[in-house]
Parts: C-alpha cells; sequence; structure tokens
C-alpha cells in the first residue's frame, strides 16, 4: 500500500491556478482590443459604402438624356430630359465640351456653362429668358453657341463629326457624337 503525504508545504497548486488566471485575462483583453479594431474598420467601410453608394446615386440621378439635335441659326439645338430618378436642377448646373478634328491640329476644342437663357421648354418656339430649373417631369431644348466647333466648321471637315459631352454639376455626364452632314438650319445632327 502506498501512502501520499499532503502538507502545506508542499502545495504548488495554487501557483498553476494564479498563471492560468494571468492567462485568461490577457486573453480577454487581447480579444477585446481585437474586436475593438474589427469594430472600427467595420464602421469605416461601412461609411465608405455609403459615400460610394451616394456618389453613384448623384451621378446616375443628376444626368441629361438627348433625344434629339438639329442645328438652328448656326448654333447646336439639342433636345433633352433629365434622367428617370433624376433631382431638379439649376440650368446653370449644366456646361459642355466639345471636340472636333479642324486645323491646326489640337484647336477643336472649346467648353462653356450654359446660360439660364440657353435652356428653354421644349414647347416654346424661341430661346428667351429661358429656365431656371429644370425639372423631370419636363422635355427641354437647349442651345450649345459653338465658337470654334461650329455646324459649318465642323460640316466643312472630311470627317464631319464632333464629340459632345454635358457635364451636371455634382451630377452625371453624358456623351454623344454630333454628325454635321449638312450645316444647314433645320438638318440633324444626332
Amino acid at each position: 500500500m502506498k501512502t501520499a503525504r499532503e502538507n502545506q508545504e508542499q502545495d504548488t497548486w495554487g501557483a498553476i491556478g494564479i498563471g492560468a488566471m494571468i492567462v485568461f485575462i490577457s486573453l480577454i483583453l487581447v480579444a477585446a482590443v481585437a474586436s475593438a479594431v474589427i469594430i472600427q474598420t467595420a464602421e469605416k467601410l461601412q461609411q465608405n459604402a455609403q459615400r460610394a453608394g451616394d456618389d453613384t446615386s448623384d451621378e446616375l440621378s443628376g444626368k441629361l438624356t438627348i433625344m434629339q439635335g438639329f442645328i438652328e441659326g448656326g448654333n447646336y439645338v439639342l433636345y433633352v430630359r433629365l434622367a428617370p430618378g433624376s433631382d431638379s436642377i439649376p440650368a446653370t448646373s449644366v456646361s459642355f465640351q466639345l471636340f472636333c478634328d479642324i486645323a491646326p491640329a489640337g484647336s477643336g476644342y472649346e467648353d462653356g456653362a450654359l446660360a439660364a437663357a440657353n435652356v428653354q421648354l421644349q414647347s416654346q418656339a424661341a430661346f428667351g429668358a429661358g429656365v431656371g430649373t429644370m425639372d423631370p417631369q419636363s422635355a427641354y431644348k437647349i442651345q450649345i453657341n459653338a465658337n470654334t466647333c461650329t455646324p459649318a466648321a465642323v460640316g466643312a471637315l472630311g470627317n464631319p463629326v464632333a464629340q459632345l459631352y454635358l457635364h451636371i454639376e455634382s451630377g452625371g455626364s453624358t456623351f454623344e457624337t454630333l454628325t454635321v452632314n449638312n450645316p444647314a438650319n433645320g438638318n440633324p445632327v444626332i
């Protein structure tokens, strides 16, 4: 038979328990720090996703759709609507860029902002005072007064095309190629 002697001087179980408790507490602290980092990263990703979604929504909802285009009085007149789901925009927030291949090379570029007088309801016969705000439920006509890429200059080219970009401030952009086969009034360019 074996006798086991257990007395107070030989007891080391308490030291092992304290070491395990220290390891356990340090694991809890590491887990807390790691969870704080994960939560902070998730919040940052959510904010970035929200911002990207808002930017995409603005880009798609603030855009012009070009339905038709003609030459009138030596200018380009485009019939446009705001894209579905768009908010109302000030007419002066629309700007344009025109690119054409006139000589000398590289000089066929111009840009500008539309004035309220360059935007009119489609139902109005002539451009006048214009409109201040463009609404999605109405159709409009806009007049682009070109100085470099005029219909006559583009029509005289071997390849009578001009690239047009319409930009809405804090919104989207629209691209269209204008083809000027005949620069006389009333001829289509789209």
